[in-house]
């Protein structure tokens, strides 16, 4: 296991964890490459090339913004969601920009992002070049950075590696399988979530692991507030109306769980999708439908507590690790399965252990959350995450829920494992035509006038 599950939850900002967090940290990465190797005090120009999926949805999914954050200093966790719009029309405005908020040069965000909608780099659709030149034009530095799903961004260094970069921290129970991770809780005869929170005991005291999953949770549940608490409509210019405030008003404390499971889905990503803090579960895509599962146990559970949020994150995390080392988590690379289909499938093994599921009830509830995913498009229209992003999270979690229900009905065996399902996943990622792929130019996306 070379990932901690907090790899796979992530505090962050919307849209995009791939577009907007990626590129982010990239260029917080690029002016942190500068200052380390000295060059930061000679830069006069920078430049930014966006390629792939990043120059066809760029604008869309707020890859220039977040670009131009990131090189000011900004980083996902911390930026101020209200004070975005405020400093990236500042450096348009003042033609100016501070790297890493302490060295000024001129910078014109239109000239000097660019964004190539038919061209891409090798390793993969997710790719960004990087380029600080001195006063006589003389190319100072030129970095390659790929942002491949979930947040995550490898290095031109890294990226002739694996797609994960192991860590070298050795775990107590080491998993890259669904089997092995099954192997552990059978010879140990305990849950799912133990063995991965042996695990996170590598990286930090149980207690801390503890309090940083129950961050998570604060928040996720922070989020759901504030998006069924706004109204108005999400910017982009397809002038779509947000929802969950209405849905909110219109719900009785007693109506059916599903439709309040449908409410705190369309809160989270209609907060994402109007740049809001969200937590990348595992990717802001499909952020929705982890909070909206783990809301609907804290609503039905009468035992449910702090201990049940942090097993429901270890249990769904675990999962998510999986579809990381042996798939993909990026729309841009495998379609919107890779996204909403691996979180329906962490949620559902979430919720099947709270239930009281055992590891292999959990398993099975994790592989019917993807099976039914399998072959799920990227097709958002305008490069937006709205249509369908937000609708399909909030089906994607009851999708979660009875996968759940149905897991728990049976004794665990099943002809498909869940190992099976993530490498159909893979396979079908590779055989799904790049248009479908976070371009916007196949599927909704093209058959939808943009208004």
């Amino acid at each position: 296991m070379s990932l901690s599950v907090f790899d796979l939850f992530k505090v962050g900002i919307g849209p995009s964890s791939s577009h907007t967090v990626g590129p982010m940290r990239a260029a917080f990465l690029f002016v942190g490459h500068l200052r380390e190797s000295g060059a930061l005090p000679r830069v006069a120009r920078v430049r930014c090339e966006l390629f792939g999926s990043l120059g066809a949805t760029g604008r869309g999914h707020g890859s220039v913004k977040a670009v131009v954050l990131g090189l000011t200093g900004e980083q996902p966790h911390l930026v101020d969601p209200a004070a975005v719009e405020p400093q990236v029309r500042s450096v348009r405005t003042d033609h100016r920009i501070s790297l890493g908020g302490e060295h000024k040069i001129d910078f014109e965000v239109d000239a000097d992002i660019v964004l190539h909608r038919r061209k891409r780099l090798e390793f993969h659709s997710n790719g960004m070049v990087f380029e600080a030149f001195d006063d006589d034009g003389d190319r100072l530095v030129r970095r390659e950075y790929y942002s491949v799903g979930g947040g995550f961004v490898l290095d031109e260094d890294e990226a002739g590696r694996p797609a994960l970069v192991e860590d070298g921290t050795r775990v107590a129970f080491p998993f890259r399988t669904g089997s092995e991770l099954l192997a552990h809780t059978a010879g140990t005869g305990t849950r799912i979530s133990d063995v991965v929170l042996a695990n996170e005991a590598a990286w930090r005291p149980e207690a801390e692991t503890r309090a940083q999953l129950l961050h998570i949770w604060e928040v996720m549940r922070e989020c759901v507030d504030r998006g069924s608490r706004t109204g108005g409509v999400l910017p982009g210019g397809l002038q779509v109306r947000r929802r969950a405030q209405d849905l909110r008003a219109s719900l009785e404390p007693g109506a059916d769980p599903m439709e309040w499971v449908t409410l705190h889905a369309l809160a989270v990503n209609e907060e994402n999708a109007a740049g809001g803090r969200v937590v990348t579960a595992p990717t802001n895509g499909a952020a929705g439908i982890v909070p909206a599962v783990l809301h609907h146990a804290h609503r039905v559970l009468p035992s449910f507590d702090d201990d049940a949020a942090v097993r429901f994150l270890l249990t769904a995390g675990a999962v998510g690790v999986l579809f990381k080392e042996n798939a993909s988590i990026s729309g841009a690379e495998v379609g919107c399965q890779g996204e909403v289909g691996s979180a329906c499938s962490m949620a559902a093994a979430g919720l099947a252990e709270l239930l009281g599921g055992t590891p292999e009830q959990v398993e099975n509830a994790a592989e019917i959350g993807i099976e039914h995913n399998l072959g799920l498009t990227c097709d958002p229209i305008g490069g937006l995450v709205q249509i369908p992003c937000i609708e399909r999270n909030a089906i994607a979690a009851i999708k979660a829920i009875t996968a759940a229900r149905m897991a728990l009905r049976g004794d665990g065996e099943h002809h498909v494992s869940l190992d099976k399902a993530i490498k159909t996943m893979r396979e079908t990622g590779a055989d799904m035509k790049d248009k479908y792929k976070e371009t916007a130019r196949g599927g909704l996306a093209l058959n939808i006038v943009e208004c």
